[in-house]
Parts: structure tokens; sequence; C-alpha cells
């Protein structure tokens, strides 16, 4: 089963029974928060990818690209060609110590955030719609149900069919999906 974008915002209407206008406003809100909160909690390695960039002398900053989510390793090729790994500080933007000497060429892996279900047309789809729906479905019933200040049963319910989904998801890419760690590297998350 997948979702389109018109179809999950039926389902969500649907699960929900609302159809008042201003909850249907904000229908893409609550499924941009859902994608926030999926891309946050589950490191999937379709969802990395590389840029080349350049450090300048006496510059100690280096831009994030505009879709940056989160690092996943910075290099730069120094003076003899050698490929240099740099240690994460912050997430924000990149600030570079020592201050380069020079001009180098930097290279950036890094985790994404893919465009939005809610930025296509209404038989759109993403690779969340077509592979995690069930957590894409429960994290937008639980922004929905924030919205209307739901029943607390109602909500628990939501919440752990979220947590089941997201667990599931987990699994799926950060365990069994099938990658060469020498050569793509290990992803590292938080133990539970």
């Amino acid at each position: 089963m997948s979702f389109t974008y018109d179809q999950l915002k039926a389902a969500i209407q649907d699960y929900t029974e609302n159809t008042e206008t201003s909850f249907v406003n904000n229908l893409p809100v609550f499924i941009r928060l859902a994608e926030e909160r999926i891309l946050k909690n589950v490191q999937l390695s379709l969802f990395r990818k590389n840029v080349s960039g350049n450090m300048t002398a006496s510059n100690k900053y280096l831009a994030a690209p505009t879709d940056f989510l989160a690092p996943f390793s910075l290099s730069f090729v120094d003076s003899e060609g050698d490929h240099v790994f740099l240690d994460f500080k912050d997430v924000d933007f990149f600030i570079l110590g020592p201050t380069p000497d020079g001009a180098y060429t930097t290279e950036l892996h890094y985790f994404y955030r893919p465009a939005s279900l809610t930025a296509g047309s209404g038989s759109g789809t993403t690779w969340l719609s077509e592979n995690a729906e069930l957590t894409l479905l429960y994290g937008s019933l639980i922004e929905a149900y924030i919205y209307m200040k739901g029943e607390p049963d109602v909500m628990a319910q939501y919440e752990k069919r979220f947590v089941e989904a997201i667990s599931a998801l987990k699994m799926f890419g950060e365990a069994k999906e099938v990658t060469d760690q020498y050569r793509t590297g290990m992803v590292i998350r938080q133990q539970q």
C-alpha cells in the first residue's frame, strides 16, 4: 500500500472524522511535521548526498547546502592530494578550525531533507509515502490530533502505532538495509 498526497489527506480526515475548514487547510502542515519527525528519527542511506565545495584562506565558515539535515562526513584534499576527514562540532553551519591557510576542495557527505509530499501534485508520491506509509500516516494523525486537542486515549493509540511503525522503519533503514560498511561506512545511531 502507498499513499498519494490526496489519499493521505483523505485518510487523515477519515481517521479524525474532521472536515472543518481550518483543519483541512492545515493538512499539509500535519504531513510536513510528520515527515520531519520521521527524517530526524531514522537514518536512511538513500537520503544521503555528496557535494563538493571550496575552503578559502582566512575564512573559517563553510556554507551548508539548503537541503542539509545532518552531517555524515566532511573532508578536504590537502596540498599533497590526501583526503583529510574533519570532526563535526555543530550541525547548523560549519566553522572550520583551524582557519584554512589556503584554498582547499571539500567534500561533504550528508543526510538531506527530500522534497515533501506536499510539494507535489495531488497524485504525487514520495519515497516515504510509498515505503513508510504507516509511519507517515500515524505521524500525520498525531499532528492532526494535537491540533484538534483530541482525547488522550486516542492520542496514545496513534503514538503507539507511530512508535511501532518508526521502529520497523529504523530496523529496515539501519539494520536490514543491505550495505557494505567497508565501502559506505557504518551509520551510528543512539542506543535505546
